[in-house]
């Protein structure tokens, strides 16, 4: 390590510490001790140009440990990307480019947005899963257009969560040599010593895995760390795990290697005496003028890198157009076809189980959109995932577009999201309903940063039957309907199932959940592209000119129970309007004007019929309403059995509708 790199690794320190003070908030521990290991790898190994920060083939940085933050702000800052002295003086502050984690789409060069700890390690199988992908589909013997490594910081917290094993076990499985996590190995958690709650020998259990294994036991040795980079480079079978020594505050006397340097900030008295033994004299918020010149030289060399493939890609275009046409078509994240007039997309034929309905559909989509990429948590013989023709993603086939995850829902969900910020793909997941709770941290997380993840998700209601309560979902629809910016689309029938997967395809900011039947559901005549406002009238007996005597809305199979109910209410003189209610999501969202003409306020009579918790449902039936529901858990047994015990049925619907009719 020279003079200028050491001063440059102590810029980032001591950034990264006052803006932590200045905001007396935040943590230090991470930024101070894995200051040489991130300055070594974005100068001198990373291929990214800070003058560009969405060049398709740079590398991919994930901070899975974000609460350092205050690292990565630093380094966004002193490489150019535009992140200036004032963001990091708003560190944690109300509208700031600087938020407490990194955050997607809000700070320039953040890759994606990491916080809960083990996601970003998942989120980078999933980059390393779309490069490989890409560059199978897209490269020549003479082009390589695609050919760029993920990179991950992660620390003790990040390996103690289930969800890195979970996606380290899928990488090492799947040879993605193109992946290196490099592991801030400090010891220390919020409580203490890791020791009370972390003794396993992580590098041996990486081994396991099917990684390859480097150990640097020196943190601020960067020699040795840009060595382990290199060597991980040579590695052409397996992602690579480099486990680095650290001291967390590393440079703070009186804090470094102790808890209390992880999560709060090391007081002025501590940053003097640390800039102290820098030999640090310059004014808060300053950056060393050599720092300044030596970093424009690095920015010089960076740039010549994507100079160097825009070269690259220009003679690629030049002698295969039609494959650079078919990558530019794939990295805009639009769809060729106009789906709503492919006729395979709605073909349907009587009864159909919703995920039969489905697979049909999937199988459609893939032929018109090639770069659909996904699969299920071992189920997909179940889930009716599988895209016939389109191979297995696999270490010996990186064409394969069929994903097989194993039983880890939690990472299948979150390397969903990294294959969709990579770009140039568009990610499906599928599993039963009920394991929604396994993945619920990566779903929220897919909202949060709007990724339109396809999440497929079938036997969605006590018509599980004979599997039991364990199996089904009660409190599910409630849970994912309460997410902002995720819409729960739950199909009547094989066209409102289409018309689910259309919306989920071509959402550009919100991820779609697509709950799905095992059992066969009617194919009603009166579905239409009206499902896509997320209510609509399905089916009237109003007298025109004249309100309804009652209006009764549903979900998925319960439809059939109002529509049934509809026809028995009317031949006793009631006049009923049936609602079919895909997407309240989606509902909510349309105007004033539309949801009155839907559900008319002079319309106090109201039952709605859904197979879950009735949360939620009050608000649409009111104080005068009812609700069909359930709200406890299920039993074993026949779907029909379960459904009549639990009043789920056309005659409970005719029952409830004239008690509250007062007939």
């Amino acid at each position: 390590m020279n003079k200028i790199e050491q001063l440059t690794v102590d810029t980032i320190r001591v950034l990264s510490a006052e803006a932590i003070q200045k905001a007396n908030s935040g943590h230090p521990g991470l930024p101070l001790g894995v200051a040489p290991m991130a300055y070594t790898l974005w100068a001198n190994h990373m291929k990214h140009n800070p003058a560009n920060s969405k060049w398709q083939d740079r590398d991919r940085f994930v901070l899975s440990a974000g609460h350092g933050s205050m690292l990565e702000y630093s380094l966004l800052n002193i490489f150019g990307y535009g992140l200036t002295i004032e963001d990091l003086k708003n560190f944690r502050q109300f509208g700031s480019l600087t938020p407490g984690h990194p955050e997607y789409n809000h700070t320039n060069g953040v890759e994606i947005t990491t916080g809960p700890l083990g996601q970003g390690i998942a989120n980078a199988v999933g980059m390393a899963i779309a490069e490989s992908h890409l560059a199978a589909k897209f490269n020549t013997k003479k082009h390589s257009i695609v050919d760029h490594y993920t990179y991950a910081i992660c620390g003790d917290g990040d390996n103690m969560e289930g969800i890195s094993g979970e996606a380290a076990s899928l990488a090492g499985t799947l040879g993605l040599s193109k992946l290196i996590v490099m592991y801030d190995s400090n010891s220390i958690s919020i409580e203490g010593s890791t020791d009370i709650a972390f003794k396993e020998d992580v590098a041996k259990r990486y081994e396991a895995y099917g990684w390859q294994v480097i150990c640097v036991e020196d943190g601020n040795d960067m020699d040795a760390i840009g060595k382990a980079i290199e060597t991980a480079k040579l590695e052409l079978n397996k992602p690579t795990f480099i486990k680095i020594t650290t001291i967390i505050g590393f440079g703070c006397a009186k804090k470094q290697g102790q808890a209390s340097a992880h999560g709060e900030p090391l007081g002025e008295d501590n940053i003097i005496e640390m800039k102290k033994c820098m030999g640090w004299d310059l004014s808060p918020f300053s950056v060393p003028t050599e720092v300044t010149k030596h970093m424009e030289n690095v920015k010089l060399e960076l740039s010549r890198k994507e100079e160097t493939w825009n070269t690259l890609y220009a003679s690629y275009s030049d002698e295969n157009p039609q494959l650079a046409k078919e990558y530019e078509l794939w990295q805009s994240g639009e769809i060729s076809a106009d789906l709503l007039k492919e006729n395979d997309m709605w073909k349907f034929e009587g009864k159909a189980a919703t995920r039969n309905s489905s697979g049909a559909i999937l199988n459609v989509l893939a032929k018109h959109v090639p770069n659909l990429i996904g699969g299920s948590a071992d189920l997909a013989p179940s889930n009716k995932t599988y895209m016939k023709g389109m191979g297995d993603f696999s270490m010996e086939d990186r064409n394969g577009s069929n994903l097989h995850f194993g039983v880890r829902e939690h990472a299948m969900a979150a390397i969903a999201n990294g294959i969709y910020v990579h770009g140039g793909l568009k990610p499906f997941v599928s599993t039963f309903f009920v394991f929604s709770d396994y993945m619920k941290g990566a779903m929220r997380l897919s909202a949060l940063m709007g990724l339109p993840v396809v999440y497929v998700l079938t036997h969605d209601s006590i018509a599980v039957g004979e599997d039991g309560p364990t199996h089904e979902p009660i409190e599910h629809l409630a849970a994912l309907r309460a997410l902002p910016n995720f819409n729960v689309f739950r199909p009547a029938d094989s066209r409102e199932t289409a018309f689910g997967w259309y919306a989920g395809i071509t959402s550009k900011t919100t991820p779609t959940a697509l709950v799905l039947t095992r059992q066969n559901l009617p194919l009603y005549e009166e579905t239409s592209i009206e499902s896509l406002k997320g209510a609509y009238v399905l089916k009237t007996y109003e007298v025109e000119g004249q309100n309804p005597d009652i209006i009764l809305m549903a979900t998925g199979s319960e439809v059939e129970f109002i529509y049934e109910g509809a026809k028995v209410l009317n031949a006793q003189g009631i006049t009923a309007r049936v609602i079919s209610m895909p997407c309240l999501d989606i509902f909510e969202s349309q105007s004033k004007e539309y949801k009155e003409s839907i559900l008319p306020s002079s319309v106090r009579t109201r039952l709605a019929v859904e197979a879950g918790a009735s949360f939620g449902w009050h608000k649409y039936v009111g104080l005068d309403g009812d609700v069909i529901s359930i709200d406890r858990f299920g039993a074993s047994g026949k779907a029909d059995v379960l459904f009549k015990e639990f009043g789920f049925t056309t005659e409970n619907v005719v029952a409830r509708s004239l008690k509250l009719l007062n007939k």
